[in-house]
């Protein structure tokens, strides 16, 4: 059985102590990336023309593909007639965008991933959702971009989805209304990313003067990035503490990428992302892309156990972050704990979240 499985069948997605997982992973990894270097022809040529090895001793030593490689190139390990999924990251006008293509065992594996990990959150029962988005961008169930990826993956966590967006993304505040009243006692699941909550929610909420308040115990999920909130100068904390003066007490950021769909790192009641059994992260020194020490803050590399119809189990973001320590976060979590600071300077801005581009 292979360790994804192993994972899946505990309830705990954080429990795998350091001194196991050091092993264990890279074990997995290092046949998983070997698999990928034997049926990917793309990441072959990659490996062999960067000098990379894939017989390490330590995950520090494994190669990494540069996120932006998914935009321009097809990488995939799996022969065309067993494509089941494509899914594509969103794009501002003009972006090259990154395609993923899944069979359906591996989309199901992340789909089950994904369930377990935001599960240890919610717990096992369903609430009635609110959708921070419009309807309208599930479209193509076959060919996902990250916004519908995000929105269909978390809906499966709630029940009676309400999507308080129209297709212009403007709020609905008579559907919200509707929505408080009829869950007056019922805590609520709200999704949406971290953009379009502020802006399009929140923001919204405000300038119209009325007076809401969330059902107790009520959840916030969102992600996606915090560059427009940066430039207005709203940070995690003003963000979390706006939405607790309306009633949302439990706000919890994530972060994730599209080319590692399911495998996804949320943030704790501490304020700090976390790794799952699943994953692991490295950041590395800007300039001579070192593995740095805990509270060093560099470039993020992100590693996955779930990518097995593509290369992606090993990416270099251009986002910076800083590692705090492991096994150790307060929340009782095991697993590296972190936090992401913003982008690299020369990166382009990521289109999941940050525009209004349906």
């Amino acid at each position: 059985m292979s360790l994804v499985k192993n994972i899946l069948a505990q309830e705990n997605p954080y429990k795998m102590d350091f001194a196991i997982k050091k092993i264990e992973f890279l074990k997995e990894l290092k046949k998983l990336m070997n698999f990928h270097y034997n049926n990917s022809s793309e990441f072959r040529n990659f490996v062999s023309n960067s000098n990379y090895n894939l017989n390490v001793n330590h995950i520090n030593e494994l190669p990494f593909i540069p996120a932006r490689l998914f935009k321009l190139m097809d990488l995939r390990s799996i022969p065309d007639e067993t494509v089941f999924k494509v899914m594509t990251s969103s794009g501002t006008s003009g972006q090259a965008v990154s395609r993923i293509y899944l069979d359906k065992e591996s989309s199901l594996i992340q789909t089950k991933v994904l369930s377990q990990i935001i599960g240890s959150f919610l717990g096992k029962k369903r609430r009635n959702m609110l959708i921070i988005d419009s309807q309208s961008i599930i479209k193509d169930r076959k060919k996902f971009n990250a916004r519908a990826a995000g929105i269909l993956g978390f809906s499966s966590f709630g029940k009676h989805h309400k999507y308080l967006l129209d297709d212009n993304l403007n709020l609905d505040i008579a559907e919200l209304k509707i929505a408080l009243e009829q869950n007056e006692n019922n805590p609520l699941l709200i999704f949406g990313f971290t953009f379009l909550v502020w802006q399009q929610f929140y923001q919204c909420i405000q300038d119209s003067k009325i007076d809401i308040n969330f059902p107790k115990d009520t959840i916030l999920i969102h992600g996606g990035g915090w560059k427009r909130l940066h430039d207005s100068r709203v940070d995690n904390l003003r963000f979390k503490k706006s939405f607790n003066e309306l009633g949302i007490l439990k706000v919890h950021d994530y972060y994730g990428m599209i080319e590692q769909t399911g495998s996804i790192f949320v943030e704790c009641e501490k304020g700090y992302l976390h790794c799952s059994d699943y994953s692991d992260i490295i950041a590395r020194d800007e300039l001579t892309l070192e593995a740095l020490n805990f509270n060093e803050q560099g470039i993020l590399q992100v590693l996955s156990l779930l990518p097995s119809s593509y290369p992606g189990n090993s990416i270099l973001t251009e986002d910076i972050g800083t590692i705090i320590g492991e096994d150790d976060c307060k929340c009782g979590k095991k697993g590296k704990y972190f936090l992401v600071s913003g982008r690299m300077k020369q990166s382009e801005v990521r289109g999941c979240s940050d525009t209004r581009a349906v």
